[in-house]
């Protein structure tokens, strides 16, 4: 998958299975006719499971592992590993991921086994529970302890089931956390094996999408399907091993057939909406009385991810902040921690204009996000601290179909939820508690 995925893998030479075999084409003839039989399988099913591999994220700008130029294959032949177009952060699903989504709004598809860690059936849309992630995700850290799933905004540092030093904040627990990504001599998460197989035991029609099926034992799962009477279905540029086991073989890009599929089951493929959040807290402490008999008022304004002060923002590339007063300077971040502090009169009590400029990975129109972010000094008698959470819009993407391309929805580019305030020092126990965990 990503390159900096792979870097961190412990280093092997043996990477197991055929690596670089040439890619094939079936005619567009072959593949309309390919597309018919799979489309009528499809109504006929009642349970489908499907298999995805890299194959279905180069459309997103992310390498294979085992193509012609899959970064295994590369490495090698020791020559140097492919340009990224786009790393995980920002990848935007592609039409086949969100294709997905929608045939299990249809109520047909009850599973989506992958072998990918980019984390982009999530960001499509695919709940939790009805995927299973066979290699991990590099975005997820499970605790120790409770076995409770964080999924973050940002890459893992590390793989391997490595601690991450973050701790679990579900109540009671404070366990350790660690990534949830595998290194090459790890095995399969039990949970997800579990569920992947009795997934494909029950369907009655297997899809492997993009997969070249050579890495056990994830590779024997989709005959499951097979064993119990079902119909399994491969969609990959190059032969498998299980082809021979196939009641359909279609050579050809899986966003080709996807969208011949969606389009023949007048199927429309959902936009696609990548909404982001930021935490901005305020500290407020009495300060001095001035001559005037107006009380100053010292303001530290943070922001911060919503994961953890600790946490980083890998989209914010700077924040300016105005406090909308000739008398007190604004303010420009350009790295985190992301922190002004200032005096302000409590008589005022100012609107705060909150500027985010955010990195040129990200959608152009959604670069630039202003808010104004509300600091009630009037309800500070004593040292208070609020807390508000930030959500705007980073990335929309339409999917072009036979039936047409889907309509941006309108979205609000930034919204907030209310804010919660409170005294200084139970805010100060939970912000001592944050930094133990973190």
């Amino acid at each position: 998958m990503s390159a900096g995925y792979a870097t961190k893998l412990s280093y092997r030479d043996d990477l197991g299975g055929q690596l670089g075999d040439p890619e094939i084409s079936d005619s567009p003839a072959e593949v309309l006719q390919k597309v018919n039989r799979l489309s009528e399988w499809v109504r006929q099913s009642s349970k489908i499971v499907v298999f995805t591999g890299a194959g279905i994220s180069t459309a997103c700008g992310i390498p294979d592992f085992r193509g012609p130029s899959g970064i295994w294959t590369l490495q090698r032949a020791h020559r140097p590993i492919p340009a990224f177009k786009v790393s995980f952060g920002v990848a935007k699903p592609s039409l086949c991921h969100q294709a997905l989504v929608a045939l299990l709004h249809t109520g047909k598809l009850q599973h989506i086994v992958s072998q990918n860690v980019d984390g982009l059936h999530l960001r499509s849309g695919i709940p939790r529970n009805r995927l299973a992630e066979l290699h991990g995700n590099c975005f997820a850290e499970r605790c120790t302890k409770c076995k409770r799933e964080y999924i973050r905004d940002f890459e893992m540092e590390t793989v391997g089931f490595k601690f991450t030093g973050r701790r679990c904040i579900a109540e009671g627990c404070n366990g350790r956390l660690k990534d949830h990504v595998l290194d090459w001599e790890d095995a399969l998460p039990k949970d997800e094996l579990e569920a992947s197989e009795k997934a494909s035991a029950e369907a009655d029609l297997a899809i492997c999408l993009g997969t070249s099926l050579q890495i056990t034992p994830a590779c024997d799962i989709p005959l499951k399907t097979v064993k119990t009477g079902g119909k399994l279905v491969i969609i990959n540029l190059q032969k498998t091993p299980k082809d021979k086991k196939a009641n359909l073989v279609i050579h050809a890009r899986c966003d080709e057939v996807v969208q011949q599929l969606t389009s023949q089951m007048q199927l429309p493929i959902p936009l696609y909406t990548r909404q982001d959040s930021l935490l901005v807290t305020h500290v407020l402490k009495k300060g001095r009385m001035l001559q005037d008999g107006v009380l100053s008022v010292s303001c530290t304004l943070r922001l911060q991810s919503t994961h953890g002060q600790k946490c980083p923002l890998p989209l914010v590339q700077q924040v300016d902040v105005d406090f909308q007063d000739a008398k007190i300077r604004p303010a420009v971040l350009r790295k985190q921690p992301f922190v002004v502090v200032r005096s302000i009169l409590a008589a005022q009590g100012p609107t705060v204009s909150i500027k985010l400029l955010l990195s040129d990975v990200i959608d152009e129109a959604y670069r630039v996000h202003i808010f104004q972010h509300e600091i009630p000094v009037e309800l500070a008698p004593s040292d208070t601290s609020c807390q508000h959470v930030y959500t705007f819009t980073t990335q929309v993407a339409t999917y072009a179909s036979k039936t047409g391309v889907m309509a941006p929805a309108q979205t609000t580019a930034v919204s907030a939820q209310p804010n919660s305030c409170s005294e200084t020092e139970p805010l100060a126990k939970r912000a001592k508690l944050d930094a133990e965990q973190l």
